[in-house]
């Protein structure tokens, strides 16, 4: 129910369950905490956890586990509620739970993620001084966050201590740094990371290839993009929707848009791929970006033939904004 939003449904459930003489334990309040934590008020979610929190700290059978404090710094660390943070990893030394390496992961992902790369170190440390060695996931998560500020040097770095340590990369480890060197037009780099997988014995992924498009896409290199889209369209008996995504998206940033649509086209045609409202937003978007009023009336009646009803929801999402709709229905 949390996950879908219905938070009074959670409660009403929580209370049934109570009624009917069962008795709470912690994996019950573990649950209600994370409906409510999926709110989108999210200063009110964050005040009804802790509440519920507080209020397992005096209920015997219901004391928090470590599992109840990853929720919980999870999510404060996504808010960037560093105060927050700092004060769960304090209780949580002074309780019986142990933090594990799902504590340190979750906490260091979420900061990651965010861009707080001080404050993901600070935690690594923390880890380090728990005698918590590093996972595959904490390498993977420290690439792909110093990939996404650009700090290189640290991404390398890490890569090189994972190749010295126990633990064996994946095929994500490599497919996040081809992403980020190409966000930086760093296609040499790029490319060197994609020899690395097959070096190393491994089979790229359909996501390799869709990082590898993007990349050449990012890179000024569109018809290196258009021939991987194209060798995956004559291996691959269905194609992923983001995979054509990936191959529409390069051309819209690069101001291809008559061959965006071109591309898009041929796919409805095909019957190989679905499209689905991601597509259309996706292309709603730059076609609405570059005034290609033609374009978006076009693709309206691509959507109400496929059953996509563009409602203000949709609108939003393409856009971010309302004055897209002032455009739509003044014309």
């Amino acid at each position: 129910m949390g996950k879908k939003g219905q938070t009074r449904m959670a409660m009403w459930l929580f209370s049934e369950m109570r009624n009917s003489g069962s008795r709470p334990d912690t994996s019950v309040y573990n649950a209600l905490i994370t409906a409510h934590l999926h709110s989108k008020d999210k200063p009110k979610a964050f005040s009804k956890a802790l509440g519920y929190f507080d209020k397992m700290k005096g209920t015997e059978r219901c004391k928090p586990s470590i599992v109840t404090y990853n929720i919980l710094l999870r999510a404060f660390a996504q808010a960037k509620n560093v105060v927050q943070v700092e004060t769960l990893f304090k209780d949580l030394e002074e309780s019986i739970a142990t933090p594990d390496i799902f504590t340190f992961n979750g906490v260091m992902d979420a900061y990651g993620k965010n861009g707080m790369i001080n404050e993901m170190e600070t935690v690594l440390a923390r880890m380090k001084s728990n005698q918590i060695k590093p996972d595959i996931i904490t390498y993977n998560l420290l690439i792909d966050s110093y990939g996404r500020k650009q700090e290189f040097e640290k991404m390398e770095q890490v890569l090189k201590s994972l190749l010295r340590s126990k633990e064996r990369p994946t095929v994500s480890t490599f497919n996040s740094m081809i992403m980020n060197y190409g966000k930086a037009r760093l296609r040499e780099k790029a490319d060197l990371v994609f020899q690395k997988i097959t070096d190393m014995g491994y089979a790229p992924n359909f996501i390799t290839y869709e990082c590898m498009i993007m990349m050449y896409g990012c890179c000024d290199y569109v018809s290196k993009a258009r021939r991987i889209y194209d060798k995956m369209i004559e291996s691959e008996k269905q194609v992923k929707v983001s995979s054509l995504n990936a191959m529409l998206n390069v051309y819209c940033v690069n101001g291809l848009l008559f061959e965006a649509d071109k591309l898009f086209e041929s796919a409805c045609n095909s019957g190989i791929i679905r499209v689905d409202s991601s597509t259309y937003k996706l292309l709603y978007k730059s076609y609405m970006k570059s005034n290609m009023k033609e374009l978006v009336q076009q693709l309206l009646v691509h959507m109400d033939r496929d059953g996509i009803v563009p409602n203000k929801r949709f609108f939003l999402d393409a856009l971010g904004a309302l004055g897209s709709l002032t455009w739509l229905f003044n014309h």
